[in-house]
């Protein structure tokens, strides 16, 4: 049974994207991340933004710095996948640099502007490429073999998952 607080949207699901209307969907949900996330966490307390989400989970802070960390990776996994042939993603310890200071000692508005400018530089990036750049392919310890159309798709939840975990404990503490 999916924990409904840890995965609020449920697991990432893939789907076939058969039009490029449906990529266009995926690709014009970027530039929307940041200002649904701002508009979400504008009224929080400092205290409201260092509490975790659940039990054991990451504060708000932990989660917008990881965002950040998350899609600098997930923009570069990308761009290597444009560039070179089936490279190997590079893994990195969510959960260990969750606890590095910088996650505590940051200001949430510098990965807030960190993934202003990076969404608007991998909106860019996507919106002139054609169909077939999306069957291109990289390769992860975690899943193996995915082309890119996956790999936009898993970035999109991925931001919609966090955010839907702040918005839960939002709902939860009725702030």
């Amino acid at each position: 049974m999916i924990d409904k607080i840890r995965y609020p949207i449920g697991q990432f699901e893939s789907t076939p994207i058969f039009f490029e209307e449906d990529r266009y969907e995926c690709i014009n949900q970027i530039l929307l991340i940041v200002p649904k996330l701002r508009k979400l966490i504008f009224h929080l307390t400092t205290e409201q933004l260092q509490t975790p989400y659940r039990d054991g989970g990451w504060s708000i802070q932990q989660i917008i710095h990881h965002m950040a960390d998350n899609d600098m990776n997930a923009y570069l996994r990308f761009k290597r996948a444009l560039t070179e042939i089936e490279p190997m993603a590079s893994s990195y310890r969510e959960d260990l640099w969750g606890n590095l200071h910088d996650y505590y000692d940051t200001d949430i508005e510098t990965s807030l502007l960190l993934l202003e400018s990076l969404h608007k530089r991998f909106y860019i990036l996507l919106d002139k490429l054609d169909s077939d750049h999306y069957s291109r392919t990289l390769r992860t310890q975690a899943l193996g073999l995915i082309n890119l159309d996956d790999a936009l798709q898993r970035f999109i939840w991925h931001n919609h998952h966090h955010k839907s975990q702040i918005e839960s404990l939002i709902i939860r503490r009725a702030w």
